[in-house]
């Protein structure tokens, strides 16, 4: 198997539980009658994606030479997903009412969100050591269309799911695709990295303190802050999402409440809307060949941050569409979700420009740890902001606010331009100068 098919499987294996995380989750709790500001609170399950930045070192540090750098961390991650997706299948829905079973629930997502959030650190930094710079918005694209893909089948697909066979089942289902997804890597023979051939550790050194982990991560990610360009790009990163992570939420349990049944949701919503983000990820890759990476980012971002203003029209106005209503509330969906997936190929393809070598893997996490983390924030008080606002005003809200958010990437982009450091033009293979080798 390829590289491109291998990552494909990678990918495609976290997106399943990931798209039942963000896509099938708060509809199904919203089916149960959980008020919205405990569906929005689900957003916390998240966490481990955000701050996995903490233990990405380790993962890029610590492995069996026997197994590979990616494969040592892979492989045991994945069969925890795939005991933990049983686990699920084991749970009964109905518990979902009850404070007791909600937090017996959470606790098993978390988990596998911790698991999934290791085997990224991981899969990202192969992602980047596999692919030369001049291919890496394929290799996203890559990424986004596997993660696109598990989210059809873990979001549209459990909702349709559950209504044909039951909740055990679907959940089962997912383990085995889970498993059958795990085969690529388990048969891939990684090579030893030669710049990481160093790494490998030889003895068993002493336990640091919690101080000096701090301080590890403080030199390890102090790259990200140290310059001017750089801290600009942090901002870029922890800002740019804010207004998705508002509203992303709040769609499927607005749907719910129009009264769209879960096979309805799972189906037009689930996997109209993800099959539109395969769209937009291969339209993503292609428009990175004709427009540079800052400005295809800052136009679609933009172009996103529009299409949320249409859910606020979509919940004042749905009961008088008429036989036009389901057209404009899955349609709408879908160009939000082609535009989200257009807008993260520009947005990955310069995170990993901004990767040091030997560091890959941490470095690219540590900014996709950024995008998640006020994304996450955001995503947590989402249902109490849409109990107090309504759906329309809270989606007027997130517009405003995700319009606002696009300042830094206005600020960053003539830095990114002139260069600064050594850049690669993701749309055309031009390298810059470096600044110091010129100041030098």
């Amino acid at each position: 198997m390829g590289a491109m098919g291998l990552l494909l499987s990678l990918y495609l294996a976290q997106g399943l539980p990931g798209g039942f995380l963000t896509q099938a989750l708060p509809a199904i709790l919203r089916e149960y009658h959980v008020p919205l500001g405990w569906i929005g609170f689900s957003g916390i399950l998240l966490a481990p994606a955000a701050v996995k930045f903490l233990w990405a070192p380790l993962v890029d540090r610590h492995f069996s030479p026997r197994l590979g750098l990616a494969r040592s961390w892979i492989l045991p991650t994945q069969l925890l997903a795939i005991a933990l997706l049983f686990g699920v299948s084991a749970f009964h829905p109905e518990q979902l009412q009850t404070p007791r079973g909600l937090a017996l629930f959470f606790s098993l997502l978390l988990v596998l969100v911790f698991a999934g959030a290791t085997q990224d650190i991981a899969s990202d930094g192969l992602n980047v050591r596999l692919l030369a710079p001049a291919h890496r918005q394929w290799g996203n694209a890559v990424q986004v269309v596997g993660s696109r893909l598990g989210q059809i089948i873990g979001g549209g697909g459990v909702l349709l799911g559950l209504g044909l066979f039951g909740w055990q089942t679907v959940f089962v289902l997912m383990a085995v695709g889970v498993a059958l997804n795990t085969l690529p890597i388990l048969c891939y023979r990684e090579p030893l990295w030669p710049h990481l051939r160093s790494s490998i550790p030889h003895e068993k050194s002493a336990t640091p303190s919690l101080r000096e982990r701090w301080q590890q991560i403080q030199q390890r990610y102090g790259y990200f802050w140290q310059a001017g360009e750089m801290r600009q790009w942090l901002l870029v990163l922890l800002l740019c999402r804010m207004g998705d992570g508002l509203s992303a939420g709040m769609v499927k349990p607005m749907m719910v409440d129009m009264g769209y049944r879960l096979n309805t949701i799972g189906v037009m919503a689930g996997v109209i809307g993800s099959i539109a983000s395969l769209l937009g990820a291969l339209l993503g890759a292609l428009l990175l060949r004709r427009l540079e990476a800052g400005k295809a980012l800052l136009g679609l971002m933009l172009l996103q941050s529009l299409v949320t203003l249409a859910y606020a029209g979509l919940w004042a106005f749905h009961a008088r569409m008429g036989k036009w209503a389901d057209f404009w509330v899955f349609g709408i969906n879908a160009l939000e979700h082609l535009l989200t997936a257009m807008a993260l190929i520009p947005l990955l393809t310069l995170a990993m420009h901004y990767t040091r070598k030997g560091k890959e893997g941490s470095d690219y996490t540590f900014q996709v740890c950024m995008m998640a983390s006020l994304a996450g924030l955001a995503h947590v008080v989402s249902g109490w902001m849409a109990e107090a606002l309504g759906f329309s005003l809270h989606f007027i809200a997130c517009t405003v606010i995700g319009l606002v958010m696009l300042w830094p990437i206005v600020v960053w982009l003539p830095r990114w331009q002139q260069g600064g450091a050594t850049r690669l033009n993701a749309a055309r293979g031009v390298l810059f100068q470096e600044e110091s080798q010129e100041q030098g």
